[in-house]
């Protein structure tokens, strides 16, 4: 069964939840078999997206009328008067809802790429309505006790492999959803989540709304420190807001962060990291800490309905870390070591202030400011000077390099299909040696209104071949300045990564080749599915890459060899800071939903929990609780945001495998092993024997302390 909207907004991977509702009106008119949202997508490769013929308006009335459709569709399955069989059962339920998931798969575009006031109004009325759906869905006892009579027949040891995995993970998601409550705790539950789905919508929608609402504009003689590319960026960005003559910092971290590493305005700096760092807590109507708080209270009350500890315990049962002690294990082995880290940076920064007779210490709104200072005087690394040769189009070209070398994957440009912005564009992906198709790739790498920040890949259609191969549609999406008209977009060595780290996500998705779209590409653990994108990361650093691609803007020459060497003696540079806000804001995650059900303040909360866990007073979390979106915008990150972490292990183990082989990061043999056992394979064996599967082991988690130039713990005596 794909039912899916988008919920989740801020990171990586676009989470698509089950949900849906229906109403009593408005959609009796609506006929889905030719509706642009929700009839079969049409032309090449397929179909495609209808972009061109969206309208706001529609979206209420068309997803209703699909909500009840597939609802008449789930009651027909669960009223078979036949003896329930995975075919009439489990695969029916995966065959049905297939004009919502068209129409939902749209509508999450708009919510994370498109979302204008207008559309704020429509998501405000769907999402308790999703959630309504989804729990008619799961809580539907006729249609459970058919689930249950295949999990538990005596037909389900002769069904496949792929067929018992989608069988047990059904059951087990409707358990897990409620389907053995009272009908009382049922009704309960549906109250719960109805609730948390307007909170979720209601988050995200303060967090852009703080997001496109403090701009900081700078006059000419504002700028000193900034290279020029970042001038150029930021009048483009004052220019499009009507403040011609003046330069825009805007309210993202595309835009925050360069800005915090070379502005030479202290006082600037300090007015950029507050405005970013405080949205959703800058009081009144769009704050988000009494949202967090009530959010909390119903998490901790789902989970007791359920029979777990705390939201913490239902939500790791079904990841790789299994418990919240296992987790926190792996967090707490880390911290310690990150911030000995930071102590030593900030003692390196602070002996710079000192001896520019600075007379101040080291706040965060300094530590990216000083720590190039230090990474400029120790390794003699300017990191303007390596922008300058990290072209936005030279490093998409890469990625499609790489993924040819690892994948045989070909990337060739289209305009035959519809965009939903002139930004987006597209190409279609084909084998390189047979010249099948693979799939579409849609890449939309720029900032606007209307856009949540960040950076992520969603699936448009998953791959699948119940009736028929079906190829997957995939997209790339980032929040780059764009810059003057007709110069190339310059990006730091880590906007570069990111990019990386995100194509590891479409080309899980690409490489997909399962049978059910439940189980297909990114529909993994959560602590799982960051292992291949955070991968891919290690491809940019590769000479080959870096002698093609990495080419001066005005030049075109390649990255000369000593400044790849600075580079590489700075791999683990700043890494105090980088594990330390990233892993602060894990903890903290994890710590707020072991509190279980209490009442919190969240700002008093989470400056309480690091004091405790004594971090240190220069760095603040990655995602502060008010704007924590992964955490906050909907359940797919909440008591998971450790899950970076966990498949960094397995990350760093596995790039020792390349590091190992004969060919290095491009050996035949060991990229089809990760091709085979990883890419392909969805979620159709575990996790943890996949990953034994291609390194013939289990993870070796001293490679993550390897990796960011910690020392490595000694083992204990048995």
């Amino acid at each position: 069964m794909r039912v899916s909207t988008p919920l989740l907004a801020g990171a990586g991977l676009l989470v698509l939840l089950s949900a849906c509702s229906r109403t009593e009106d408005k959609a009796g008119s609506v006929d889905l078999a030719t509706h642009p949202l929700s009839a079969e997508w049409t032309g090449p490769y397929g179909g495609v997206p209808p972009f061109d013929r969206v309208q706001v308006a529609d979206f209420e009335p068309v997803l209703t009328a699909a909500m009840d459709a597939q609802l008449a569709e789930i009651d027909a399955i669960a009223a078979d008067p036949a003896p329930a069989t995975f075919e009439n059962t489990i695969a029916a339920m995966e065959r049905s809802g297939q004009a919502l998931e068209r129409a939902s798969t749209v509508y999450g575009i708009w919510s994370s790429s498109m979302n204008s006031p207008e559309f704020q109004q429509v998501e405000q009325v769907m999402a308790p309505r999703f959630a309504e759906f989804g729990d008619k869905i799961n809580q539907n006892a006729a249609l459970f006790a058919r689930i249950e009579a295949v999990y538990k027949g005596n037909d389900y040891a002769a069904l496949t492999p792929e067929q018992q995995r989608l069988t047990w993970d059904t059951w087990n998601g409707f358990v897990r959803a409620g389907a053995r409550l009272g009908d009382t705790e049922k009704a309960r539950m549906s109250q719960i989540n109805q609730r948390l789905a307007t909170l979720f919508t209601t988050f995200s929608n303060n967090v852009l709304a703080d997001e496109e609402g403090y701009v900081t504009y700078l006059s000419v003689d504002q700028l000193e420190g900034l290279p020029q590319s970042l001038i150029a960026a930021a009048g483009a960005a004052a220019n499009d807001r009507g403040h011609e003559g003046e330069y825009a910092v805007t309210n993202t971290r595309s835009s925050m962060e360069p800005f915090l590493t070379y502005s030479a305005e202290r006082d600037l700096r300090e007015k950029v990291w507050h405005n970013y760092y405080n949205r959703g807590d800058n009081g009144g109507e769009r704050d988000n800490n009494d949202i967090i708080a009530e959010i909390l209270k119903l998490r901790a009350e789902r989970a007791k309905l359920l029979g777990y500890a705390t939201h913490a315990h239902w939500r790791l049962e079904v990841a790789m870390a299994k418990t919240p002690d296992n987790a926190m294990a792996l967090m707490e082995s880390v911290w310690p070591a990150a911030i000995a880290r930071v102590k030593k940076e900030v003692a390196d920064m602070q002996a710079i202030v000192d001896k520019a007779e600075g007379r101040f210490s080291i706040e965060p709104w300094d530590y990216r400011f000083y720590a190039e200072k230090v990474r400029e005087a120790r390794y003699d690394l300017d990191a303007t000077e390596v922008k300058k040769y990290m072209q936005l189009e030279k490093m998409r070209e890469a990625m499609f390099w790489v993924a040819g070398e690892l994948f045989g994957f070909k990337f060739a440009p289209v305009d035959n299909v519809p965009v939903f912005h002139p930004d987006v564009r597209v190409w279609e992906v084909t084998n390189a040696v047979s010249g099948k198709h693979v799939g579409l790739w849609y890449f939309d790498p720029y900032a606007r209104a209307g856009k949540r920040s960040g950076a992520w890949m969603n699936a448009y259609r998953d791959q699948q071949r119940m009736n028929g191969e079906v190829t997957t549609i995939v997209s790339n999406n980032a929040n780059f300045v764009k810059g003057v008209a007709g110069e190339p977009v310059l990006i730091s060595w880590d906007d570069a990564t990111t990019l990386f780290h995100e194509f590891g996500h479409a080309l899980h998705g690409l490489s997909s080749s399962v049978t059910y779209p439940s189980l297909s590409g990114t529909s993994v653990a959560r602590d799982y599915v960051e292992f291949p994108s955070q991968l891919m990361e290690h491809w940019i650093s590769t000479p080959e890459v870096l002698r093609r691609y990495a080419l001066h803007v005005r030049t075109g020459k390649p990255i000369p060899e000593a400044l790849v060497k600075k580079l590489k003696a700075a791999g683990t540079f700043n890494q105090g800071f980088a594990t330390t806000e990233y892993l602060s804001a894990a903890l903290i995650d994890m710590k707020l939903h072991l509190a279980g059900d209490v009442d919190i303040d969240p700002d008093a909360f989470e400056r309480e929990a690091l004091q405790e866990m004594r971090m240190p007073k220069e760095i603040v979390m990655r995602h502060r609780t008010p704007q924590f979106g992964h955490v906050f915008s909907g359940d797919g990150y909440s008591a998971g945001y450790y899950s970076y972490l966990w498949a960094d292990t397995l990350t760093a183990d596995a790039a020792e495998a390349f590091e190992e082989a004969p060919g290095g990061y491009y050996d035949k043999d060991v990229a089809a092993r990760l091709k085979k056992f990883i890419f392909t394979v969805g979620n159709t064996i575990d996790p943890a024997e996949a990953f034994r599967e291609f390194r013939g082991r289990d993870v070796d988690t001293a490679a993550l302390m390897r990796k960011r130039g910690f020392p490595v713990p000694a083992k204990k005596a048995k």
